[in-house]
């Protein structure tokens, strides 16, 4: 996706970057030519954003273009309300009270440049600001009050109020945002721009090296440029047409914060908001189960008043699930009334429903990956060594996993994989992996999981680069389809 830099006088910026267009808002606004381009990314550095100004429609008619404005009308919105920027403000407190600390006097000033600052301990606030409120020059006013910092307002600067003495750090700071390292040069034929969001190092996350790599290669192959973004690049969201998510999903982890600011954008999402927020809920899942009366292991929804009544209902062993937990994190199982009455009371300090279920061995547990509402691929997941899950968290590295298998779909017993689809299509249409015990030989769901892992050499056994171009094309078919 081409680069255009939009000025009211193209005069006024003395660089030549490479791959970037400089043009003047007149000139955007009434060449018709524009209007038939290919998607822009479109970077507003006019000097005004008021209503109906020429820097206000730069960005109103690049979003009926289908070009990608930055800023956004809705962040220039934003910008106006005092109540969205108090918000934002004590979001953003414990790094507000940390970066002013050594600030003294009862007002200071942060002038932000495309995420930056000029001073290196401005720098993480900076960057915070700008991804709540994605403009590229921004002026944060904060107050002192008994109670430390306050964002008081904030608002984008005139190109023709920055300093001077700024001007040669702002100019390197514009450099440093538009050539920000690439894997390879950008595809000169790409049609769609994806964000991968793999932040490396991070725990817990859905695909190793090997398969983020797998993925870039699938969907330049079809003409989608994919580009690797990590948690700092939250404001660059609206850049982009499709968000593929790879980093471990929550709702009080940043993955879901991606999700919901990309679909509030309009781009395409796997997996989408809703997704994420309807998988990571065990209490929503089981009364799902339950209302369509699909087989699971005997379950109760706990609370303060009836939770002594688990064991005698469920019998011992008895499983204990925190409503949110993953990776086996937060599920306990426990073997007395000693045991149980303590773990409930560990769980209640940080749920007010537990999620029970009657413990159901089995030597391994299905994982069905399920897409765009068809079954993509298998794999047997066996208990880890002396261990009753998958994941032993009392280990570290391969230690810690289970053996697997994996297995064409078409093998796979058809009552799991039936049961499988169905479970997933009551979710959504986007990327799960469901988890199945078969007992007696009936399936029972134990999971659906929102960002299952498709890891290189072990989800894609059978299918090899085949599963990541599936995943590539239906990103594709819904980029089409959307632009149809």
């Amino acid at each position: 996706m081409a680069i255009l830099l939009v000025l009211d006088n193209p005069k006024d910026w003395p660089l030549n970057i490479e791959g970037i267009d400089v043009v003047s808002a007149r000139q955007y606004l009434t060449d018709p030519s524009f209007s038939d381009r290919h998607p822009h990314k479109v970077f507003n550095l006019c000097k005004s954003y008021r209503y109906q100004s020429l820097g206000y429609y730069v960005s109103l008619l690049a979003a009926a273009r289908g070009h990608k404005p930055l800023p956004e009308i809705s962040t220039i919105q934003d910008l106006k309300l005092s109540e969205i920027v108090r918000v934002a403000g004590d979001e953003l407190d414990g790094e507000i009270q940390k970066s002013l600390r050594k600030c003294e006097g009862e007002s200071f000033v942060l002038s932000i440049y495309f995420g930056q600052n000029v001073d290196e301990q401005f720098r993480t606030l900076s960057l915070q600001i700008f991804n709540q409120f994605p403009a590229p020059f921004l002026r944060a006013q904060f107050r002192r009050d008994k109670d430390g910092w306050q964002l008081e307002s904030l608002r984008s600067i005139p190109s023709d109020e920055i300093p001077s003495d700024h001007f040669l750090d702002v100019l390197n700071f514009a450099t440093q945002y538009f050539n920000r390292p690439h894997r390879k040069p950008r595809q000169q034929t790409s049609r769609f721009d994806l964000a991968l969001l793999y932040t490396k190092g991070e725990p817990n996350q859905a695909s190793d090296d090997k398969a983020i790599k797998k993925f870039i290669k699938a969907g330049e192959s079809m003409g989608i440029d994919v580009e690797i973004i990590t948690k700092d690049d939250y404001g660059r969201i609206a850049e982009f047409d499709a968000l593929f998510i790879r980093d471990n999903t929550n709702v009080t982890t940043y993955p879901f914060r991606f999700a919901r600011r990309a679909a509030a954008e309009g781009l395409i999402v796997i997996d989408d908001p809703d997704s994420i927020m309807r998988c990571s809920n065990k209490v929503y899942i089981s009364e799902l189960l339950h209302r369509h009366r699909i087989a699971a292991p005997a379950t109760l929804t706990l609370h303060r008043d009836n939770w002594q009544s688990g064991p005698d209902i469920l019998g011992m062993p008895i499983v204990l699930k925190q409503p949110d937990s993953s990776f086996s994190l937060g599920v306990k199982k426990v073997n007395s009334r000693e045991d149980y009455a303590g773990e409930m009371e560990k769980l209640f300090k940080v749920s007010d429903l537990i999620i029970a279920q009657a413990f159901t061995p089995t030597a391994f547990d299905w994982r069905i990956g399920v897409l765009d509402r068809e079954p993509f691929y298998a794999c047997k997941y066996f208990m880890a060594e002396q261990h009753w899950q998958i994941y032993d968290n009392s280990k570290k590295g391969d230690e810690a996993l289970g053996n697997f298998e994996t297995w064409p779909i078409d093998a796979v017993p058809t009552d799991v994989v039936k049961t499988a689809i169905r479970v997933a299509n009551l979710i959504g249409d986007s990327l799960y992996g469901v988890d199945v015990k078969e007992i007696n030989g009936k399936a029972h769901i134990i999971e659906i999981n929102d960002n299952p892992n498709l890891d290189a050499g072990i989800e894609d056994q059978v299918l090899g680069d085949e599963i990541y171009l599936r995943v590539m094309r239906v990103f594709l078919k819904r980029l089409e389809s959307r632009g149809r």
